[in-house]
């Protein structure tokens, strides 16, 4: 098997990336775009000794699981890898691939797997969900700025200014912003070179509140004509925040850490549930709210609690599942490394009057065994949210010598959470419950939610 041969290939299976998987010759091909089900002519563009990646060329006979993508872009834009498999499918995907992690990475028994798994929880309408988006900002070949997604495993805009994931604002913000642009002299950054003004637009909206925040990111101190650019965005209704970030490195590293507000707050608001919060550029916040609500209410019911409990919050952002927690617990502590974001978890908490809650800034793996080991802070339920690189190692350990009788771990990635969870079941805990959440429709990623309880 070598580069530029074709096949006709059977798709049987899917892959953790959302590739379809099929053989050929012995060897097992993964080919983006397919789906389970298809028959499909691929060309061989990367061959190794017994396997081969294939760019599908020609669907034959089509998955009776295949759909017309919603989208004229979702095969070159890497941000949706399964616009061609229908929502029941993906959902089955998804949870497979939890299941398939908890057992092969974590070490854990199928039995014990399928006992503890619930049914994942999907959404009823997949469509225009998220309420961040952050755009790149370019140009064409023939020299005009254009904005978009990069295109799989590349950094080449695909021009589009209205992603039907995104909210419908998203458009107008950003077709005023190139006319902006164009119309006073502002140049788009270009990654090749390190010249350029404008990197990247970042957009929230509250989906609550309506609220609307736009934040440049701009390589320099300021932009040409500010007050005539927040004029032409102020004409759009629930415009609150409009800001510069400051990013003058040459990294892949969206935003800097400098925030400069041309006008409005420093933030909008939002609200899941009965708790509102405040957002900031520089904030973590789940993208996805109407799952966001079912994820937090989830973990919130594996966390069982009584309102006797002491709760550790690990990597808790601005304070969303600490909140959450601290309307039942005793008390509840909160973790978190990002500065801005600890500030806006205080204030989050004297937004909604919450008193039994506290935040510290730094990092969980610094910060825990400083206040349990010199301050002898323990927890009944510790309750994590690691970005994908899952939970430090002295995180986990200080976890178990901590000894709570349970521990909720949220993840974003169910490999790191498997290596994790295994860590945890070989210091006395067993895995009771765990639920899938589809935050990301029409991607390959999904949340999961896990109850572990401490082996009396």
């Amino acid at each position: 098997m070598k580069k530029n041969d074709i096949y006709t290939v059977e798709i049987t299976d899917m892959g953790t990336q959302g590739e379809g998987i099929g053989k050929a010759d012995g060897h097992t091909l993964f080919v983006k775009d397919a789906v389970v089900g298809d028959v499909a002519r691929v060309k061989i563009v990367k061959a190794k000794k017994n396997y081969a990646y294939a760019r599908l060329e020609k669907v034959l006979k089509p998955s009776p699981f295949r759909i017309e993508p919603r989208c004229a872009f979702s095969r070159q834009c890497g941000g949706c890898q399964l616009q061609s498999l229908s929502y029941e499918q993906q959902l089955l995907f998804k949870e497979k691939k939890i299941r398939n992690n908890l057992i092969h990475i974590g070490g854990f028994s199928p039995e014990c797997v399928d006992s503890a798994m619930e049914p994942i929880i999907g959404m009823e309408n997949p469509w225009r969900y998220r309420n961040k988006a952050q755009y790149p900002l370019g140009t064409d070949k023939e020299g005009r700025i254009v904005t978009g997604f990069y295109a799989g495993r590349t950094h080449t805009i695909i021009p589009n200014t209205d992603c039907i994931l995104g909210v419908e604002e998203n458009r107008e913000i950003l077709e005023r912003i190139i006319k902006y642009m164009e119309e006073n002299g502002a140049s788009a950054y270009d990654e090749n070179s390190g010249t350029g003004l404008l990197r990247h637009v970042l957009i929230r909206k509250g989906f609550a509140s309506g609220q609307i925040m736009v934040c440049l990111v701009i390589n320099g101190t300021r932009l040409p004509a500010e007050r005539r650019l927040a004029d032409m965005l102020w004409q759009i209704p629930g415009m609150t925040s409009l800001s510069v970030n400051e990013n003058r490195e040459r990294t892949n590293v969206i935003l800097g850490k400098k925030v400069r507000v041309l006008r409005g707050k420093g933030w909008i608001e939002d609200r899941i549930g009965e708790v509102s919060f405040r957002i900031s550029p520089l904030s973590f916040y789940q993208v996805n709210p109407v799952q966001t609500q079912r994820l937090y209410a989830q973990a919130l019911e594996y966390a069982g609690l009584s309102g006797s409990e002491t709760v550790w919050d690990l990597y808790c952002g601005i304070g969303t599942i600490s909140l959450f927690l601290a309307q039942r617990a005793k008390r509840v502590y909160g973790v978190e490394v990002i500065p801005d974001a600890v500030k806006d978890a205080r204030k989050n908490a004297e937004i909604n009057g919450i008193a039994n809650a506290e935040f510290y800034v730094g990092k969980a793996e610094e910060v825990l065994p400083d206040k349990y080991e010199k301050e002898g802070i323990r927890a009944e339920v510790i309750v994590v949210d690691p970005p994908r690189k899952g939970c430090d190692g002295k995180c986990l350990e200080t976890m178990a010598r901590m000894r709570p009788e349970r521990i909720v771990y949220v993840s974003c990635d169910s490999a790191t959470l498997a290596r994790d969870l295994k860590y945890l079941a070989g210091e006395g805990y067993e895995l009771k419950r765990a639920r899938g959440c589809d935050m990301f429709p029409w991607g390959m990623h999904v949340e999961t939610v896990c109850l572990l309880s401490r082996i009396k």
